[in-house]
């Protein structure tokens, strides 16, 4: 379980998060969504510690991150997969490079032949076998995305963290990557927490949503529960994403 206990951050005078609560149960798929700006990938980065809060503090199955020696906060990340925006491939890497990064860096004990295995099974769990010795620049955006996802799962970690996930991709594609993320909960029954401000994802992903307004949580429940809101602040938020 992952609590978020009264979270400040701010960038010089640029206060971003202001108190944000949240409790992420295991198991379960969450959304976090909001307009553009309002904190909501800095608040994954909180998570898995890639930043320290000014206030208040995460904690990960009892232990507070920011509070972590930084070989126990490693042990911790490595039960986090994160797709981040964009996919962050590295182009001078091969697929398969690309994927058995995790594996190279912090296992040493791990043969080469086990690490091919692992990345082929990877790359097949995202539909995407025989890749392995493609470049990124020869992929199109919705196979570099499945390339970064098939990298996030080489850990088998407990929790995969989305950072705009269908930012980029035409609709069709975007929902090859939501039928993707759904069908790895499914398979893998991990925790998911996507961070999107795509609503047509949100409901095809998600079983619970987490709403940020000007620094904090503002809404939480399910899918339906925002759609049927009557506040006023989710009904703006809802008219400007079309759904």
């Amino acid at each position: 379980m992952i609590e978020i206990i009264n979270l400040h951050k701010s960038f010089g005078t640029n206060k971003v998060l202001r108190g944000v609560n949240l409790t992420i149960q295991e198991g379960e798929s969450l959304a976090i969504i909001g307009k553009s700006g309002c904190g909501k990938s800095v608040l994954l980065k909180h998570i898995v510690g890639l930043l320290f809060p000014d206030e208040g503090y995460v904690k990960f199955d009892g232990k507070i991150i920011s509070e972590l020696e930084r070989k126990e906060l490693y042990e911790i990340r490595r039960r986090f997969g994160f797709l981040f925006q964009g996919a962050a491939l590295f182009d001078s890497m091969t697929v398969g490079e690309n994927v058995s990064l995790a594996l190279v860096e912090n296992n040493s004990s791990i043969s080469k032949e086990k690490i091919n295995e692992i990345v082929t099974e990877k790359l097949e769990l995202v539909g995407l076998p025989g890749t392995e010795n493609l470049k990124p620049a020869e992929l199109s955006g919705g196979m570099k995305k499945r390339v970064a996802l098939a990298r996030a799962l080489v850990t088998n970690p407990d929790y995969i963290l989305y950072d705009e996930p269908t930012t980029g991709l035409d609709p069709v594609m975007s929902d090859a990557i939501d039928d993707l993320i759904k069908s790895l909960n499914e398979k893998l029954t991990v925790t998911s927490i996507i961070v999107t401000h795509d609503m047509f994802s949100v409901r095809n992903t998600a079983d619970k949503i987490a709403m940020m307004y000007e620094g904090k949580i503002y809404f939480t429940g399910t899918p339906q529960n925002l759609l049927e809101s009557t506040d006023p602040v989710i009904q703006k938020f809802i008219q400007r994403t079309g759904i």
